[in-house]
């Protein structure tokens, strides 16, 4: 009888990985939550998307030179190292909420995308389909996971190419719309700064939650054929990628639409299209933007149950999360996941009006506070490398300790703003209550 496997599968390929982590980052932050930011900071929202860029490089060039240092390691084998058992207890549980509430928002996104063509439908049936879709999928093995969710971030990037080619070509009036002087969007109705510089700050927060899933390929290194060779190169053409697909598609948008008008019922880039007056136009995007929230939403289920996993091999979870199935998922992480998501489904039910804005800013805190676990650890480790890597960041210690001290007091600033009292007060007692369990859980002697 063949022996079972007690580890994850190398199973991704590079193009893989790259796809992978582009996947959980386009989703909901810039399909949806764009409305959003835009409501809060106007067309100064696109300086918020290139300071976050800023920050969102930082953060991986550390995790790659960490990926290059120990090539067997992920985010969270390298805060464990770094830190020890109950600060990694903290930031992996931590992790893992994060992406519970993550995908809950990305396929409630998905079910107000359907209601486009279902307004009569509740927001939580439909919610509950796209549900049922990802917790599916997740249940094959990563190779065919990895297949399908690049095919899934292939078909939102094609889609994200042709609204930027399009919405350029409206702007310089070679396609025929309604918009006769795009500049007049960026300065009128209040200017650049309608809200001031409070509301470009503000904006932050949600851009936080948007670029979050970078750290996704950290997660993925141990299922990554030759990891340690390929991973510097995936994070690099990550970071322009995302930030060339968040600020131009924003920088389209306000041009084209005042930013004020933007209704947040439908995705500013169904409204684009729209505009355009192309057939389908706005049916088709509307299509393309449901098939990326369920693209992140599937990332967020892989996220989850890999994180519950490696928190088992450590001690830090209940060894029940290390049962793999033949084909090598880890079950029974999916299994707890797809359970707190369908809770998520049924807030939903409860509050349909404001639940996906009051989600969206909780993983707003929890990706700043993983991105500053990251920094720390890096500068921590970098005196243990056996020998510097080929890649490493540039400027070191002073660019790590910039990021590290810019992700905290945008942090510190957040949890004093009265309009984030929801998504504070929940961040807190999250944390409280894992501090508090750091302390009783029980330190393996063999981790």
């Amino acid at each position: 009888m063949e022996k079972k496997s007690s580890q994850l599968q190398k199973g991704l390929l590079p193009r893989h990985v790259q796809f992978l982590a582009l996947a959980g980052m386009i989703g909901t932050g810039i399909f949806k939550g764009s409305a959003d930011t835009l409501s809060i900071a106007g067309p100064s929202v696109i300086l918020a998307y290139l300071a976050g860029g800023v920050l969102l490089f930082i953060v991986m060039a550390a995790l790659g030179e960490m990926a290059v240092a120990y090539p067997k390691l992920n985010v969270q084998h390298l805060v464990h190292k770094a830190f020890g058992f109950r600060f990694s207890f903290i930031v992996g549980w931590l992790y893992w909420i994060n992406w519970v509430i993550v995908t809950t928002v990305e396929l409630l996104a998905g079910g107000s995308f359907l209601q486009y063509w279902f307004p009569s439908v509740p927001l939580w049936i439909l919610g509950l389909i796209c549900a049922l879709v990802v917790i599916c999928v997740n249940l094959f093995s990563v190779k065919y996971y990895g297949e399908l969710e690049f095919w899934f971030a292939g078909v939102k990037i094609l889609a994200l190419i042709a609204f930027i080619v399009l919405g350029f070509l409206m702007i310089l009036g070679v396609i025929q719309s309604d918009v006769s002087h795009p500049i007049s969007n960026y300065t009128n109705h209040g200017g650049i700064f309608p809200h001031g510089i409070g509301g470009t700050v503000s904006a932050f927060l949600v851009v936080m939650f948007s670029y979050g899933g970078a750290e996704l390929i950290g997660v993925a290194v141990t299922e990554t054929k030759d990891g340690d060779k390929v991973m510097p190169k995936i994070i690099k053409g990550t970071v322009w990628r995302v930030i060339i697909f968040y600020v131009l598609p924003i920088t389209i948008i306000c041009g084209l639409i005042p930013w004020d008008s933007v209704t947040g019922k439908d995705s500013p880039f169904v409204q684009v299209f729209s505009k355009a007056g192309l057939p389908g136009a706005a049916d088709v995007m509307n299509f393309v933007l449901l098939t990326a929230v369920l693209s992140a939403a599937n990332s967020g289920i892989y996220a989850t149950s890999r994180t519950l996993f490696t928190l088992s091999q450590s001690g830090e979870a209940p060894k029940w999360f290390l049962k793999l199935t033949k084909n090598g998922t880890p079950i029974n992480g999916v299994v707890l996941t797809g359970l707190l998501i369908l809770i998520g489904v049924y807030i939903a039910f409860l509050t349909p009006s404001q639940v996906i804005g009051y989600l969206m800013t909780i993983p707003g805190f929890t990706v700043m506070l993983l991105w500053i676990s990251i920094c720390l650890s890096q500068l921590k480790l970098r005196k243990g490398y056996k020998e510097i890597p080929a890649f490493q960041i540039k400027g070191f210690p002073y660019t790590t300790i910039f990021g590290a001290a810019a992700l905290l007091l945008i942090f510190i600033s957040f949890l004093f703003n009265k309009d984030n009292i929801i998504g504070t007060s929940v961040t807190l007692v999250i944390l409280v209550l894992l501090i508090l369990l750091s302390f009783t859980a029980k330190k393996p002697s063999k981790p």
